[in-house]
């Protein structure tokens, strides 16, 4: 469980929501349904508008990562593959067979697999290489929807913010209603600007370190594996792969 996101989520909230009340302000005077109708339903249109599909499922599955991040033991990653070198000096390559159908990680298996086949080191970076590159551009475009909303939810809450100024000057007769359109002029912008520096932009900026993360843990699987297709001794590919380790 990731902390800091909820802890952000509610100090942001709190720190807006606390200083209008410190202010003398309501919470009430923040709700505004024509506001938030046209500041959320706007920015995801646009969103959609420029977003393929699957690159749209995909941000939607990485939403959870914000609280649950995926996996990344470095320190158990780097014993498993010092686990798979000693069963490769023991029983030779083709022993790394009786591993692959116990390994949960695609990535890992397409590796294993690569090894007892026979392939050389060279092959074997060269093709898990592709599939690290594919991956982390696929996420890293999935992330970059939440930038995007970013950039269009101010746009849109000034587009909210002269549509209602619109509805106070065709009102300017009648009092009774110059409130309203008021209130949902101010209330779009606060939406637009508070969505994109609030959510949208820090989601994207979280993702994105997300998917840095698990490149970072492909990249030491591929040294990895490339050592124990070089015959390294296992001690000295564990020495070579706490360099992946960022611990103070």
């Amino acid at each position: 469980m990731d902390y800091l996101s909820i802890v952000g989520i509610l100090l942001g909230l709190g720190a807006i929501l606390g200083g209008n009340w410190w202010e003398g302000g309501h919470v009430s005077s923040l709700a505004n349904g024509p506001a938030i109708v046209i500041v959320l339903g706007g920015t995801l249109g646009a969103m959609l508008l420029q977003t393929p599909w699957v690159t749209f499922v995909r941000g939607m599955k990485m939403l959870k990562w914000l609280f649950v991040p995926p996996p990344l033991d470095l320190r158990a990653q780097i014993q498993k593959i010092i686990t798979w070198s000693s069963q490769a000096r023991k029983d030779g390559l083709l022993g790394l067979e009786a591993l692959i159908e116990k390994e949960p990680d695609p990535f890992c298996r397409k590796g294993l697999q690569m090894l007892a086949d026979g392939n050389e080191g060279g092959s074997v970076r060269e093709a898990l290489e592709v599939d690290l590159q594919a991956a982390e551009q696929f996420d890293i475009h999935a992330s970059k929807i939440f930038e995007a909303m970013g950039g269009y939810s101010p746009t849109i809450g000034i587009i909210g913010a002269v549509m209602g100024l619109i509805h106070v000057m065709q009102n300017l007769s009648d009092p009774s209603k110059l409130g309203a359109g008021i209130a949902t002029a101010f209330v779009a912008t606060v939406y637009g600007v508070g969505l994109a520096n609030l959510f949208f932009l820090p989601i994207a900026a979280k993702l994105k370190a997300h998917v840095h993360a698990q490149v970072q843990r492909r990249e030491l699987i591929i040294e990895g594996l490339i050592a124990i297709a070089e015959g390294e001794n296992p001690r000295n590919i564990e020495l070579k792969l706490e360099g992946f380790l960022q611990e103070s």
